[in-house]
């Protein structure tokens, strides 16, 4: 059987042109294009006119196609194009299952493209002019999934509120309360903390706090859709967290 080439291409954190100049240029040549719900449906207005456009969903509570079912309709539009394009959001390998698609069709010996994706994981808090590491402040920082496959809290981070290092948590906003009881028992109920909702988007939301005070103002908010949850010192520094800050120094 003869297949067409598969490119796997990580759409960036949300706005669509902060997708690379590579991954626009395999959507313009592709014939078809299987997109997820999070990769910004305004890059498909970059597609060929006549590209086959496949809405595949995979965002939590919302209808989408199982993986095994998407791993299915990559190898059939494979065999029905000369291009195919498969749009994934942030980076397809950090937390994308990426790599697990990337296995699927080179066992079945398809050619498969990779087109690295600005991460979510480090692109928003820069947005926010907030650094994830900062010299005297914090000299490193995990990345870490919230909730696991067994929607379960990720072990991982009971290690890491251990440490002194950035957490930046991705599909962490259903365990929230979890996550913050966690640090309060390390004694860091006064961390700040940032909420990303739809970052880099026009409909973005910032929430800020600290880890006493965050689970209110998430609730308060009324954050429904996905979000990034970043802990640790370097939140202090941005710039509407200190204004806060001062005013209520001025207060007291």
């Amino acid at each position: 059987m003869a297949y067409g080439t598969i490119t796997l291409v990580g759409a960036g954190p949300g706005a669509a042109d902060l997708i690379t100049v590579r991954g626009l240029r395999a959507i313009q040549r592709a014939n078809i294009i299987l997109y997820d719900a999070l990769s910004g449906e305004e890059l498909l207005q970059y597609a060929s006119h006549d590209a086959e456009l496949i809405y595949v969903g995979k965002r939590c509570g919302k209808h989408s196609l199982k993986q095994p079912d998407i791993n299915a309709l990559l190898v059939q539009s494979a065999l029905r194009a000369e291009h195919v394009v498969r749009l994934k959001g942030g980076d397809p390998f950090v937390f994308g299952r990426g790599h697990e698609e990337l296995t699927y069709l080179r066992e079945r010996g398809i050619h498969v493209d990779l087109v690295p994706g600005v991460s979510s994981t480090t692109s928003l808090a820069l947005l926010q002019q907030v650094p994830l590491t900062r010299r005297h402040i914090s000299e490193s920082f995990w990345v870490l999934t919230g909730t696991t496959k067994h929607h379960q809290l990720s072990q991982d981070i009971g290690t890491a509120v251990k440490t002194n290092a950035t957490l930046v948590i991705l599909m962490g906003m259903r365990r929230l309360k979890d996550i913050c009881e966690l640090l309060k028992r390390e004694g860091k109920s006064t961390t700040p903390v940032m909420i990303i909702e739809n970052g880099s988007r026009p409909d973005e939301r910032i929430h800020l706090g600290t880890v006493d005070s965050i689970t209110d103002i998430h609730n308060e908010a009324g954050i429904s859709g996905p979000g990034i949850i970043i802990i640790g010192e370097v939140v202090g520094l941005h710039p509407e967290y200190a204004r806060q800050r001062a005013l209520q120094n001025i207060a007291i």
